[in-house]
């Protein structure tokens, strides 16, 4: 529980301060991958191709120094399909390898190592196979599942399985935006159901291999508002996205809750935001809120211990940077406070990175990285909730 003492909000004793990234947006040349082959697509709609990235396939201890300098006992980051299996059965052991020296030099630094199994990336083997339409899915999720978990399940300190299937369902097969680009409600809510059944069979195979580490998926949330008339729209997307995701995590260590912003539902869609509303460079509704009403809805649903595995703001102005985390950590201390079991906060993210068909437009990192030279400096936000982690409180408005 946590407890208000003399001029600050404590956080429990052991809480995750972490911050958050994953392999294609930030390693560089993922080559194998689908999004790379599509990123190099004449119609993707992306405005830069991930390249180089931040180039942290070499660089990553440099990232856990920083990590680490700041004070932060955590780190979210994804080992990547496309690299640990290229060809059908066929696993890398110099992949594997080298995601053991990165989950090694977290240990030696003093920080969980958060591991997710899947974000958003495909072996393009997979997505020429039919992606999360073809038949053998779940058979090769869970095959990949256990040849990581047996090469690194001994390291691993908390393990995601797949990192915002909704979104990759929403996305893909129902938008259109990201691959394989297809559009259709049906394809959505069988994506969405193959989704959880890859899930499970990840799990299941990470709990029969070694290690003893907790296991979940991570959820994109969102705070809904139906306006006046689209109550019923309202619900049944919701029930789409979130509902039958929370439903079927029941029983599982945790969930990682995702939340940025507030979309308002009418009876025909999503409503703009009211003219002259701060937005952030991503076009969402300014709205730290979101954390504590995401992980309320999260608690009450699931019914499972929570971790804010991704929250942060696209923006340049750094010093809102802090003003939002500031405002979404004084509402996940209210949640706290009320007895729900949030055990961690992860920052989204670490680097300005790759942001998919958005390229390096959007910054949403504590750090930047300069674009030729890769050089990491380390922005005042990151100053200031290093701070709060080395505290493990924040300080009171008056």
């Amino acid at each position: 529980m946590a407890v208000t003492t003399l001029g600050e909000l404590s956080f429990p004793t052991g809480f995750l301060w972490g911050t958050a990234t994953a392999a294609h947006q930030i390693e560089g040349s993922n080559t194998n991958s689908d999004w790379w082959r599509f990123e190099h697509t004449a119609d993707s709609g992306c405005r830069d191709s991930s390249g180089d990235a931040c180039d942290s396939w070499h660089l990553w201890a440099q990232d856990l120094d920083i990590v680490a300098g700041l004070g932060l006992n955590s780190f979210r980051f994804s080992v990547e399909w496309a690299r640990i299996e290229p060809a059908n059965g066929e696993f890398s052991v110099a992949a594997l390898d080298h995601y053991r020296r990165v989950i090694e030099g977290c240990h030696e630094r003093a920080i969980v190592p958060i591991v997710t199994l899947h974000h958003f990336t495909l072996p393009q083997w997979v997505a020429d196979a039919g992606g999360f339409e073809a038949p053998e899915i779940v058979n090769w999720f869970s095959r990949y599942a256990e040849k990581v978990g047996a090469a690194l399940g001994d390291g691993i300190g908390i393990a995601c399985t797949i990192n915002e299937p909704n979104i990759v369902a929403l996305m893909g097969y129902l938008f259109g935006v990201f691959p394989p680009k297809q559009r259709g409600w049906s394809r959505f809510e069988a994506v969405n159901e193959t989704m959880r059944r890859c899930h499970g069979a990840m799990r299941d195979a990470l709990k029969a291999g070694p290690g003893e580490f907790p296991v979940g998926l991570t959820l994109s949330m969102t705070e809904y508002e139906a306006a006046p008339g689209g109550e019923d729209r309202t619900a049944s997307w919701v029930r789409a996205m979130e509902d039958l995701y929370l439903e079927g995590v029941r029983g599982d260590d945790f969930l990682g809750v995702q939340c940025y912003s507030k979309t308002v539902i009418s009876a025909t869609g999503q409503v703009p935001p009211p003219a002259g509303s701060e937005l952030t460079d991503m076009g969402y509704l300014y709205w730290p809120q979101c954390v504590e009403s995401t992980v309320r809805r999260a608690a009450d649903i699931a019914r499972v211990p929570l971790i804010v595995t991704e929250n942060g703001i696209a923006t340049t102005n750094d010093p809102r940077r802090i003003d939002y985390i500031d405002e979404a950590l004084r509402g996940l201390h209210r949640t706290i406070s009320d007895g729900i079991d949030v055990r961690g906060y992860c920052q989204w993210s670490l680097l300005d990175n790759f942001e998919w068909v958005l390229g390096y437009s959007q910054k949403f990192g504590i750090v930047s990285v300069d674009r030729t030279t890769f050089e990491r400096t380390v922005k005042p936000s990151a100053t200031w909730f290093g701070n709060v982690a080395q505290r493990n409180s924040l300080g009171l408005h008056y």
